[in-house]
């Protein structure tokens, strides 16, 4: 719940450099382009799909595209003034107008903090063996906070320098589709690389026994899941495998990475856009969405872990295939 608030906090400090540009016409109650049947949805699919390797962004950007929340109409005030996300100046005279789909998309990156609370609830154990790690009272959770950390920095320093870019060019079904099909190639390779090693290694390599440098390695592989469709749970996951962990650890350490990862994308995306997001939408639906995307990633979570034990990675690669199969049907043919 603490965590909730302070991110709740940091959207609302958004609002004042969100309006910093000049006045902005508010309406008088929230546009409520999003009714609560559309947040439940997104809080489901989000919550499901955040820790299965089968990529939440690329689920998301599809459920907003048949939930008709991609309009880039700019929307007004009750009384037909335009909203406007900056509003205009000398140097930007045309402004950057309040539009449904940048609400949507902030939506779908903001619930992220349920996703996060279930994390924070589920592993509370070695969040707290981290914490005495981090005070030299835990040496086991101190080298688990360094590989965390290792792992999280090179993601979050790319992610940094292109997010623009990707939020503007890779935001699409096509690019969703590449990733999902890209993703299911590497799945299917590397988990028959695992089998043919089962006997080499006795699995009993924990997240905290890797070597800093594994962990970057790690981080830079995670990388690849800024590219929409490819899923930041699966790479993290594919990359415990290549440094040693078995799926159960390379699912935990993938989950633990997952808490900076995505509260350090909720925190700038709310940052940026949050207040937009409040003005198009309100409080009741964001908070509705980020509660059940809590207990459905909670539920997700704990499946992935028995999944992944017994049967590994290729039936979610075929998932993903099937799943690009007919989005490409109905979206291009």
């Amino acid at each position: 719940m603490r965590i909730l608030l302070l991110f709740l906090a940091a959207v609302a400090l958004a609002a004042p450099s969100y309006a910093e540009s000049g006045p902005i016409p508010v309406a008088s109650q929230p546009v409520a382009e999003l009714d609560r049947v559309d947040a439940i949805i997104l809080g489901l699919v989000e919550g499901i799909t955040e820790f299965l390797p089968i990529s939440s962004t690329g689920h998301l950007i599809i459920a907003n595209q048949v939930l008709g929340l991609e309009s880039e109409v700019p929307l007004t005030d009750q009384a037909g003034n335009p909203l406007w996300h900056k509003a205009p100046t000398a140097q930007n005279p045309q402004g950057v107008p309040l539009t449904l789909k940048l609400a949507a998309d902030t939506y779908t990156v903001v619930i992220q903090i349920g996703a996060i609370l279930a994390i924070v609830l589920l592993y509370r154990q070695a969040l707290v063996s981290m914490l005495w790690g981090l005070m030299g009272r835990d040496s086991n959770g101190a080298r688990l906070l360094r590989n965390v950390v290792c792992a999280f920095v090179p993601v979050a320093v790319v992610g940094l320098i292109f997010s623009k870019m990707i939020e503007k060019h890779l935001f699409s079904i096509g690019t969703v589709i590449i990733g999902l099909v890209g993703g299911s190639i590497l799945m299917i390779w590397v988990e028959r690389w695992r089998w043919r090693r089962a006997g080499v290694s006795d699995g009993r390599k924990e997240p905290a026994d890797l070597y800093a440098t594994e962990a970057i390695k790690i981080g830079f592989i995670q990388c690849l899941a800024l590219w929409p469709g490819t899923s930041r749970s699966m790479v993290t996951i594919l990359g415990g495998y290549l440094a040693g962990l078995n799926p159960a650890r390379a699912a935990e350490f993938s989950f633990l990475v997952g808490l900076p990862v995505l509260g350090g994308a909720a925190l700038l995306k709310g940052w940026r856009s949050g207040g937009a997001m409040i003005e198009i939408f309100g409080w009741s639906n964001v908070l509705l969405g980020i509660a059940v995307a809590a207990i459905s990633a909670a539920i997700a979570v704990k499946f992935l872990v028995g999944f992944l034990t017994r049967l590994g990675l290729v039936a979610f690669a075929v998932y993903r295939i099937l799943l690009a199969s007919v989005i490409a049907a109905y979206f291009y043919l």
